[in-house]
Parts: C-alpha cells; sequence; structure tokens
C-alpha cells in the first residue's frame, strides 16, 4: 500500500476517534484503552491500577473460591453475615468511599437541606481531580441529580467532590461529616480522608464496615434510581456514561451498587441483589482484576441466594405482651419487644421455625419504664436462634392514697376509672 495511502488512513482514523462521544470511565485493567495508554487513572496523572501480591485464589470455609483479598456476604435488611473472609482487615477501598458520599447526599436530601434540582458550581479543587471523571471545567453548573447519575453510574471524582463541597461547605467539612457518620453507623474500622476514594495515606475501611454502610446507603429509596442505570448522558448527550457495574447486564435481580478500583485498592465492588424478597449484598475487595472481582461477588451471591432464605418473624397469635399489676396506679402493664420482623435462615427451614413467648403474670409496683419482665424466644430447627426481651413500654407508679380514694369514690359513685 502506498505510504500516502497509509497516512491518510491514519488521519482519517484520528478524526473519527474524536468524533465518538466523550466517556466517562472507571479503571479497568483488561479494557483497550488500559492496553494502549497504562489506565485512564494514569492519563490523569494517577497510579496505574496494579494487581495485589497478596491476593490469590482463595477457599473459605464454606468452600467458595474468589480471587480477593477480603470478602463479605451479607443480608441488607436484616444485616445479617452469612459469610465472610478477611472481613476486618483494614484496607483501601477505592471508589466504594462514594457509597458514604452519596449517603451522605441522599440524608441531606431527605432532610430539605438540598433538592434534586439545585444547580452546583465547579470549584478548582473538584476540577483538579483524577482518575475516573466526567471532565468537570471550574464554574461549570451542574444540577444535584446530573451530578448524582455521574457519581453512581461512572464514579465521577470530580462530581463526587463538587457534591461533597455544596453539602459540607467544603471537601474538609464533608469528610468529617464521613467520619462521624461512620462511627453513628458503627463502621469502627474506617478512616475517611476523602470523599472519592482515590488512594491517600489512612484512607482505610474494611470489607465489614462497607457492608454496614451499603445497607444503609439501600434504605434510601431514590439512590436505587441512580445505581441501576446502565447507561445515560450529561450535557445535552455529550457526555456518555457507563456503569462500571458490568453485573447489571448479567446478575439475575441486581440492584447496584458500586465498584472501584485504584492501585493501593486493587479492584473492588460492593454488590447488591435482590430474589424472593431477600436482598444480598457481597463485598469484594482486592481482586487483581476486573473479571474476578465480578466473579468473586456472583460466587458469594450464588451461595447465598442457593443456601438461605427471608423468614417473617411475629409474636404467636392470642399472646399478650402485658402483665397485671398490683398496687400500681395503673392495673396493667404493656410491654414491648425487640423481635425482628424477618430474619434469615438456612432455606428450606422455614416450617422449623418457632416463636416462644414468656411473660410474668403480674408485676408489683413501682414499675420502671424498659424493665424487664419477659422473653420472646426463636428457635430454627430446635435450636435457640435469638431470645429477645420484654420490657414495660410506661412506667407504673405506686398507688397512693389520692389514688385509692378517687379511685373509692368512682366506684361508689358509678363511675368506672
Amino acid at each position: 500500500m502506498p505510504r500516502i495511502m497509509i497516512k491518510m488512513l491514519a488521519v482519517a482514523l484520528v478524526f473519527a476517534l474524536m468524533a465518538q462521544p466523550v466517556l466517562a470511565y472507571e479503571t479497568h485493567l483488561e479494557d483497550p484503552f488500559y492496553q494502549l495508554t497504562g489506565s485512564y487513572e494514569a492519563a490523569a496523572g494517577a497510579e496505574p491500577v496494579s494487581a495485589d501480591p497478596d491476593t490469590e485464589e482463595a477457599s473459605g470455609d464454606g468452600g467458595l473460591a474468589y480471587s480477593a483479598g477480603a470478602v463479605l456476604l451479607g443480608e441488607a435488611s436484616t444485616g445479617e453475615v452469612l459469610y465472610e473472609d478477611g472481613a476486618d482487615e483494614p484496607r483501601a477501598i477505592a471508589s466504594i468511599t462514594k457509597v458514604m458520599t452519596l449517603l451522605l447526599v441522599m440524608e441531606a436530601l431527605e432532610a430539605g437541606k438540598i433538592t434534586l434540582d439545585d444547580v452546583v458550581t465547579t470549584s478548582e479543587h473538584a476540577y483538579s481531580m483524577g482518575g475516573s471523571q466526567i471532565w468537570l471545567e471550574p464554574g461549570e453548573t451542574m444540577t444535584v441529580h446530573e451530578l448524582m447519575k455521574a457519581v453512581a453510574v461512572a464514579s465521577a471524582n470530580d462530581a463526587a467532590v463538587a457534591l461533597a463541597e455544596y453539602v459540607g461547605g467544603s471537601e474538609d467539612v464533608f469528610v468529617s461529616m464521613m467520619n462521624q457518620r461512620a462511627k453513628e453507623l458503627g463502621m469502627t474500622n474506617t478512616t475517611f480522608k476523602n470523599s472519592n476514594g482515590l488512594d491517600e495515606p489512612g484512607h482505610i475501611s474494611t470489607a465489614r464496615d462497607v457492608f454496614i454502610m451499603s445497607c444503609e446507603l439501600l434504605k434510601h429509596d431514590i439512590i436505587r434510581e441512580y445505581v441501576i442505570i446502565w447507561m445515560d448522558a450529561l450535557r445535552g448527550g455529550e457526555t456518555q456514561l457507563v456503569n462500571t457495574n458490568k453485573l447489571l447486564n448479567s446478575y439475575n435481580g441486581i440492584t447496584g451498587l458500586k465498584t472501584g478500583s485504584t492501585g493501593d485498592a486493587g479492584i473492588c465492588i460492593s454488590a447488591s441483589a435482590l430474589r424472593d424478597g431477600m436482598e444480598l449484598i457481597a463485598v469484594v475487595l482486592g481482586s487483581p482484576d476486573s473479571s474476578s472481582r465480578f466473579a468473586a461477588a456472583t460466587t458469594l451471591l450464588d451461595y447465598g441466594f442457593a443456601n438461605y432464605e427471608i423468614h417473617e418473624l411475629s409474636v404467636p397469635e392470642g399472646v399478650q405482651l402485658a402483665a397485671e399489676v398490683s398496687l400500681g396506679k395503673e392495673e396493667v402493664c404493656t410491654g414491648v419487644c425487640p423481635l425482628p420482623e424477618k430474619i434469615v435462615i438456612p432455606r428450606g427451614l422455614g416450617e422449623s421455625v418457632v416463636v416462644e413467648a414468656a411473660v410474668s403474670d403480674s408485676l408489683e409496683a413501682p414499675v420502671a419504664e424498659g424493665q424487664v419482665f419477659g422473653e420472646v424466644a426463636v428457635y430454627v430447627n430446635s435450636e435457640l436462634y435469638g431470645s429477645y426481651p420484654v420490657a414495660a413500654s410506661v412506667a407504673v407508679e405506686k398507688l397512693d392514697f389520692s389514688t385509692c380514694f378517687t379511685r373509692l369514690m368512682q366506684s361508689l359513685c358509678g363511675v368506672s376509672a
């Protein structure tokens, strides 16, 4: 082929590539663009993702095979953990950090502090972010709704910082809010240093803590509308968004949730899926590549759906959680019990679930609010699953002369108390 024709083809190829819509990506080692440039993040000045040298194919107690540094499988509505391996080992978690960022945005929305239509102006700081991004320009404006899509679908670091600054006033303040919320949720091994998950010394969490914040995020119905989007666009179609969670196209019942990839964290995912009323979350941290991450999440979710099911609980019909009170201003004390509405049990054992209640027949005043006077026990396949206290819902004071005299007069006059 003549040299001039080769040059013309090369020029045509360059113009064809330039004409393509701008795509917002997360780092994936196996993608063609990574093979050409060293990674999307490398193109933005960040460190390329590398495989964790400590990550090899593991087989836990349940015989599950996966390539990851740490994993945990749990049920979202109950918080029950069904499988774990290295779940409390502190690790970098990359863009899974954005689960907490999105949670705080959701809480700000529901508290009425912000709205989805609010317009956010991009700062120089948000513009400076590397890694996955939608290439926000300083001074550029987008709505909270648009930035939410950019974070949830394309894992955009610049959009995450823009939202953090809008909700917190600055990213530093927002990060303090993230750490405070983590503490409130019982995430005891987590420290956030930024709002997007780019590698930073001391920015760590664990598979268990990721599960905790993932459960909390899924309590907000609005977020489900974003994390399930496969493809969308911004800037009137000029910026195409493609979800980094490839399970959206391949796993039955998938509901989300968030992926992440950095040099320190490896390849990670918190994947959620719903079947037959049971929503499972599979947390996978430190996989060597994207396909291993999705394979590990699939293995965990498949294991959970094959072996467990949701069972609803209730106090046995006809049982009253109450006791008569002697010498009290009230004759009956009602009780409350923190019996869960549903539990996770081994599949096929629903008929074996037994709920038994035992409460005192009578109490003597005074009765303090919260005073325990019974329990409800739950058995699965004849084994105790858990016991839950029955406690006084209100205090009952001891009967005094004034109350006795009033009752006597009402009795003589034929008036009920």
